[in-house]
């Protein structure tokens, strides 16, 4: 027992989860099977090359096709079926993920029939290929099977009628009483677990289809959750520096605000849980950070995600804000949805452009900035983790916003001591100075942001690879202020 017990240990999650997964597909096949079975009575009748052949073992009705011998009346002979026969199998002792998730919420058959049938377009579409066949009466599908076809995916894509239809087949009753499973309050949508992606129009809802989330998808079968990729369906960058919070210069005030949220991210889930705030605060943290730009901005937010091991992403607002109706929330949605119950840190960088104050509203198509502000307004109070909206103008942003921020952060530019902190810790350590090199001068002489200070350091430093050496003069560093000067439009 105790070999066996190591052995476990050190297998592969991924290996477990396969096994796991293996052993709850082989039951949702046998309850398929059973389902259809019971619909239609009499199986397909073998092809004459099929039966000169010796019969292969019958593994039901998954995965075969209906023939052209099945007959209107098979059809027509419906049964009820309010109990399978099929027991689910005993995870008890798994360690696998998808089986501490069926212990955790302590899963009904029809939940995990659910589960399982949201998974399988994932791991083994083609268990879903029967439902393809069609019906010979009017050549078509069959209406009680459900599901879609996608664009790309040549599979069979389950929905809410496919679940209904394994789990209950026609029994209206039991149908009636799983149609909780599917309520927006039933765990499998409140946690992010499965959504339904339903189609514009008046189709029954049973026609949306059942989807699994990607978090879940990457934690059943390699238990590592996928970093997402930049794109027209996730427009947001992660953030990440090599650089760490004792690097950050900024002045005493900001600091102090700063450290407002680093308590709130230390301890968040104490006051929520153990002082049982939950049901009083808001489960979120929302912050405004404000100040010229190359003032520490991004850098404090991707360093508030480094120090607390959190992603933090910044979201590309160019991508998201459109000028027809609906669509800026459909793209916001889309950076929410994926974000929900990970704990990341959302940056909106240039955040006037999307929270900004609205001009006065006088048309039809203008108020429906209203309902846009609104969305944004939930959505911000709904989101249970950091939100930091990033602006050079503090007065740019909705009032409406404003009144819902914990904390205001200022980033001025930096002063003198700040700047001299600044110039002596950018530099390479393998930099050399000359002798007239006087960094407390500068910064006493020449106001810069943190940025700007940066760039000067980078273009001194090549010129000085240029010569051939590491020795930076007090010239080389005047030439590299100049620049940044005459971008701003101001000379030495």
């Amino acid at each position: 027992m105790v070999n066996n017990a190591k052995h476990m240990e050190m297998e592969p999650l991924e290996a477990v989860n396969a096994q796991c997964l293996r052993t709850e597909l082989q039951w949702f096949v046998a309850v398929a099977n059973e389902r259809l079975s019971v619909t239609f009575p009499n199986p397909p009748a073998p092809s004459e090359k099929d039966s000169k052949q010796e019969p292969p073992r019958d593994k039901g009705w998954l995965g075969k096709l209906f023939s052209d011998e099945q007959e209107a009346a098979q059809y027509g002979d419906i049964k009820l079926l309010t109990t399978s026969s099929a027991t689910p199998p005993d995870l008890t002792q798994s360690v696998a993920t998808y089986a501490e998730l069926v212990r955790h919420y302590s899963m009904s058959t029809e939940e995990r029939l659910v589960l399982m049938l949201a998974l399988i377009p994932h791991i083994q579409p083609q268990l879903l290929d029967i439902f393809f066949a069609p019906n010979k009466i009017n050549n078509r599908g069959f209406s009680e099977f459900g599901g879609i076809k996608g664009q790309q995916f040549g599979g069979f894509l389950p929905t809410i009628e496919t679940a209904l239809y394994i789990a209950a087949g026609n029994d209206l009753e039991r149908r009636f009483r799983l149609a909780h499973i599917f309520e927006p309050d039933h765990f499998f949508f409140l946690h992010n677990i499965l959504y339904i992606h339903t189609q514009p129009g008046n189709e029954p809802y049973t026609s949306g289809q059942i989807c699994l989330t990607d978090e879940y998808t990457d934690f059943f079968t390699t238990g590592k959750q996928r970093t997402p990729q930049f794109s027209m369906d996730f427009p947001a960058k992660r953030l990440q520096t090599q650089m760490e919070w004792e690097d950050l210069v900024l002045e005493e005030v900001t600091a102090k605000q700063l450290d407002e949220i680093r308590i709130w991210l230390q301890h968040r889930e104490t006051l929520m849980n153990d002082w049982g705030m939950a049901k009083k605060l808001k489960p979120g943290y929302k912050a405004l950070f404000y100040g010229p730009p190359g003032t520490g901005k991004t850098l404090t937010a991707s360093l508030l995600g480094k120090l607390f091991k959190r992603d933090v992403y910044r979201v590309d607002l160019s991508m998201v804000i459109s000028k027809y109706i609906g669509e800026t929330e459909k793209n916001l949605e889309k950076v929410f949805k994926r974000a929900e119950n990970k704990n990341w840190i959302l940056f909106f960088d240039e955040a006037d452009a999307l929270f900004g104050k609205r001009t006065t509203i006088s048309d039809s198509h203008d108020k429906y900035a209203n309902q846009e502000i609104a969305y944004l307004l939930q959505r911000l109070e709904d989101y249970p983790s950091l939100v930091i909206l990033g602006t050079n103008m503090r007065y740019n942003i909705e009032e409406a916003f404003m009144r819902r921020l914990q904390v205001v952060v200022h980033f001025p530019k930096p002063q003198s001591k700040e700047r001299q902190r600044l110039w002596q810790s950018s530099f390479s350590a393998k930099a050399q100075f000359a002798e007239d090199v006087n960094f407390e001068q500068i910064a006493r002489q020449y106001e810069l942001s943190g940025g700007s200070i940066v760039n000067v350091v980078q273009y001194a430093s090549l010129l000085a690879l240029s010569r051939g050496g590491n020795v930076i003069s007090q010239s080389d560093i005047i030439q590299g202020i100049r620049k940044e000067y005459l971008k701003e439009g101001k000379t030495i």
